[in-house]
């Protein structure tokens, strides 16, 4: 649910009921991955998506009875030839989808508005939930921060804490970073999680039996916010524009930087993030990136470009392009070799930079960039996907228990 965070954080801050369903896990060729979510407000409106339009209207009404009767459901929605008129997946996947009740006396609201706060403010945080165990348990939450603080907690037994009709705990409590003060089962929680923000992923993690308390165990969502990846782009040109727009669209946070005052201004690039003036290479070594960052090299000048790349090609990010014609590639490429660096970092380099779209605009251009960078960051191979036999949607998460199964 941390995917619509500012609008629920709006919500509660309203005292509104909803409920919201989530995608917890997932098979075949799914649209939406785990921690996708539509929610739903006790006078009807509705927010966020969670298959992308096949499935919204049956989870909706999903959504409407968890409000009037106050209980946590798991449910699948799949795809079936013998009956094609019932609401499913037309791209032959499967989701699964956790609908809790979020009601002002829910016992799970304070930790849940404390999860969409700290999500709606861009702060790091990852919200645990029991997907699949005994009666009691699914439903019950626990928000963890990156110091390894949590509030709320998911017990040691079907009791603890006193059962909610929605399934949650009852007592909410704010723990120092050890959990000292925990249960067994919420200090592997927090651990759980906190690998999962180090990694800023959000996914299911099997508790087994012998780690849980629990008969047959437990199955746990763990959804993940961080704040948005980091795009930035050397080179105050037009095209630059078009790809700050570009970069904004995909969510990232997108910095701007020239060594050239003159061009790197507020007023030539208002959509982006940060505009920079300074040495690319000089700003790339002082500024935080992480495995997530990518770089796009638009300068296409040997002495803003070279020393730029041999500290880029270094550094553990996901992707760096360079713009320019094949000609100044080999040139950089020569350049960069003599300055030191061998052929596993030169393979790190997307050069010329983008995607064959025949693109002539710099929103073409930019367009072209874009694609690279979510197929590299995603595995897609850039082809057409007519005539491909490879999976349109990737599957994650393993399959959970109540199962509807239909199509249109």
């Amino acid at each position: 649910m941390l995917d619509i965070a500012v609008e629920l954080d709006r919500w509660i801050g309203e005292g509104r009921d909803f409920a919201v369903a989530t995608v917890v896990g997932t098979s075949g060729s799914a649209p939406r991955g785990p921690g996708a979510a539509l929610a739903v407000d006790g006078g009807g409106a509705v927010i966020g998506s969670v298959s992308g339009g096949c499935v919204e209207g049956a989870v909706y009404d999903l959504c409407l009875q968890a409000l009037a009767d106050g209980t946590t459901v798991l449910e699948r929605f799949g795809y079936s030839d013998e009956d094609a008129f019932a609401v499913g997946l037309t791209c032959g996947g499967v989701i699964d989808v956790l609908v809790t009740p979020v009601r002002a006396d829910a016992p799970a609201r304070p930790v849940i508005a404390a999860a969409v706060s700290e999500a709606a403010r861009a702060r790091p945080a990852a919200l645990v939930r029991v997907v699949r165990g005994p009666a009691g348990f699914p439903g019950r939450s626990l928000l963890v921060r990156p110091d390894g603080s949590y509030d709320g907690g998911l017990g040691g037994g079907p009791a603890a804490g006193g059962a909610a009709r929605d399934g949650t705990a009852h007592e909410v409590r704010a723990h120092n970073g050890a959990g000292h003060d925990g249960t067994p089962l919420d200090r592997r929680a927090v651990a759980e999680a906190g690998a999962m923000l180090d990694l800023g992923h959000t996914g299911t993690v099997e508790v087994p039996e012998d780690g849980s308390g629990c008969p047959g165990g437990l199955t746990l969502l763990v959804e993940v916010r961080v704040p948005p990846a980091r795009m930035i782009v050397f080179g105050a040109i037009d095209f630059a524009a078009a790809l700050v727009r570009a970069g904004r669209f995909l969510g990232f946070h997108v910095t701007v930087c020239d060594a050239r005052p003159v061009f790197a201004t507020r007023a030539r690039f208002p959509e982006a993030d940060e505009v920079v003036v300074d040495w690319p290479h000089r700003y790339l070594r002082r500024t935080a990136t992480d495995e997530r960052t990518v770089l796009c090299v638009l300068t296409h000048d040997t002495k803003f470009d070279v020393p730029l790349l041999e500290a880029a090609l270094r550094m553990r990010v996901a992707y760096v392009g360079a713009m320019g014609s094949r000609r100044t590639h080999a040139d950089r490429d020569r350049r960069l070799r003599e300055a030191g660096l061998g052929e596993r970092e030169l393979a790190g380099l997307r050069s010329p930079i983008g995607l064959d779209l025949g693109a002539r605009t710099p929103e073409e251009t930019a367009l072209s960039i874009a694609a690279e960078i979510v197929a590299a960051r995603r595995g897609g191979t850039g082809l057409p996907l007519t005539g491909s036999r490879r999976p349109i949607h990737r599957a994650a998460g393993p399959p959970s228990e109540r199962v509807r199964e239909a199509s249109v």
